[in-house]
């Protein structure tokens, strides 16, 4: 193929919005790495990393670039800069032995923010951006985008049928078939024609609200019981309770269960990549905080952002419920019981006498009474809890184990035959996933447990054996 013979400048750039400032810099040097792109093509990148930067991070030419723009390089300068707190507020840790040092640095800025009131570190934390992964901060009258995340609401569903453990081993090979019949993974990847679902959320009035969340509904209706890529999944195990449930009405013994894990998809990413922006031009924090940068829940931005991410939420939910229902009916069981929870989100609680708002970015609730899903990892096994409603948590537990290997390490350092090797130990059969999601990337779920036990009581513990996750283990987006 003949290649374009003219050079990308910066003047092609500024054409299509780049700044003229640092930034500008910074996107010239991913000119240098064109490998096989065209200039048309380039600058079609160019263009969708501006605008959706968190779609680009880990991409070979324009990565850089990507953080970059999130970390806000090249804002004006001239900007009036909201100093932190001098003093922080009091936030709590728990398992900090197992807390990486960039994680804790991220909670310690985050906890000097003029609008912190409190905060709180899970065992299973790990370095994000912004506001730390397993970190809970609440604020008074506002929300920080990136304090929710990029995958907005994402959670946790179970399903636990009306089969006892026993026969799960004489159902393998239907189980495993109807995963892959009525499961779709990956970055980007979506139904197409009569295979898309349908289901109320799609007719919520929220899309109506601007031409910004209009132009995302198709997008939506597509990905509508997708999982996208990253540490998504959707697993067969067994349910085992040592004790009767009540509540549940649940009898100690074996189930087969179902349990997933995705979010709101390519919608929720683009809404916090949006509203972030928004919140980097309108609140400009020292750099070390900048990607904390907040909205008042009292403008117009705050009020839109907040609609958007609880919408984003029941449409990550309603994923969650497409992908059991189907899986339901595929194996012709009852459901027993569900439970469902969510993280990277942001709610309205009490806090002192006082209403704040909570964000769990990688975190589950735990108020007293309330059940989670704690998952391990794709041998280690995963726990339904109810939390104990602990106030200096911020009514919060861990989403997880949490990584102690970062994605780039785990798919430098880690061999393939070892990772085989665990999975047939534990007998968990594999469809998809990275070098980057193996169990030796994750923390030992059973010392993330024991570092929260005044956070949770322990109820049944799941335990994976058939896991579908991305085929090529990609980010979700």
């Amino acid at each position: 193929m003949k290649k374009e013979n003219t050079v990308i400048n910066g003047n092609d750039l500024i054409a299509i919005g780049y700044p003229e400032n640092a930034l500008l810099g910074v996107a010239l040097k991913a000119n240098k790495k064109r490998t096989g792109f065209t200039k048309t093509e380039m600058l079609a990148h160019y263009k969708m990393v501006l605008d959706n930067a968190e779609d680009y991070l880990n991409h070979k030419v324009f990565g850089k670039l990507a953080k970059a723009i999130i970390d806000g390089v090249g804002q004006r300068e001239e900007t009036e800069v909201i100093p932190l707190r001098e003093a922080a507020v009091a936030y709590s840790i728990y398992g900090a032995d197992y807390i990486e040092e960039g994680a804790i640095k991220q909670m310690q800025t985050a906890v000097k923010l003029p609008v912190a009131v409190a905060g709180a570190l899970m065992p299973d934390a790990h370095q994000g951006y912004g506001l730390p992964i397993g970190g809970v901060l609440a604020t008074e009258n506002a929300v920080i985008p990136y304090g929710v995340g990029v995958d907005i609401g994402c959670r946790m569903a179970l399903s636990i049928f009306d089969i006892k453990g026993v026969e799960f081993y004489g159902m393998e090979g239907l189980l495993k078939e109807e995963l892959v019949k009525h499961t779709k993974f990956g970055a980007g990847h979506g139904f197409l024609g009569q295979h898309k679902a349908n289901h109320a959320i799609l007719d919520r009035g929220e899309f109506n609200l601007n031409p910004f969340i209009k132009n995302l509904q198709d997008k939506a209706w597509s990905q509508l019981g997708s999982s996208g890529g990253g540490n998504h999944f959707v697993e067969w195990g067994i349910m085992e309770f040592t004790d009767r449930d009540e509540v549940l009405n649940i009898d100690k013994g074996t189930y087969l269960a179902l349990l997933t894990h995705s979010g709101s998809r390519g919608m929720g990413a683009t809404i916090a990549g949006h509203y972030t922006k928004i919140a980097k031009e309108v609140c400009k924090l020292p750099q070390e905080a900048a990607n904390l940068a907040y909205l008042d829940l009292n403008s117009q931005e705050g009020q839109e952002y907040w609609m958007m991410m609880n919408l984003a939420g029941d449409y990550a939910s309603a994923c969650h419920e497409v992908i059991h229902d189907k899986l339901t009916k595929a194996i012709g069981a009852e459901v027993l019981a569900k439970i469902e929870n969510h993280h990277n989100f942001a709610w309205k609680e009490m806090y002192q006498g006082k209403e704040v708002i909570v964000h769990r970015k990688g975190a589950t609730p735990a108020s007293e009474g309330v059940m989670g899903i704690i998952p391990g990892s794709m041998t280690a096994p995963g726990f339904l809890v109810r939390g104990k409603g602990e106030a200096t948590a911020l009514n919060s537990a861990s989403h997880g184990a949490g990584r102690q290997m970062s994605r780039t390490q785990a798919i430098k350092n880690l061999k393939a035959e070892d990772i085989k090797a665990v999975l047939a130990d534990c007998g968990v059969q594999l469809i998809g996933a990275g070098k980057d999601e193996a169990p030796m990337a994750y923390k030992d779920i059973y010392e993330v447990m024991a570092a929260q036990g005044e956070l949770v009581d322990v109820l049944a513990k799941f335990t994976p054996k058939i896991v579908r996750m991305a085929d090529d283990g990609s980010r979700e987006d």
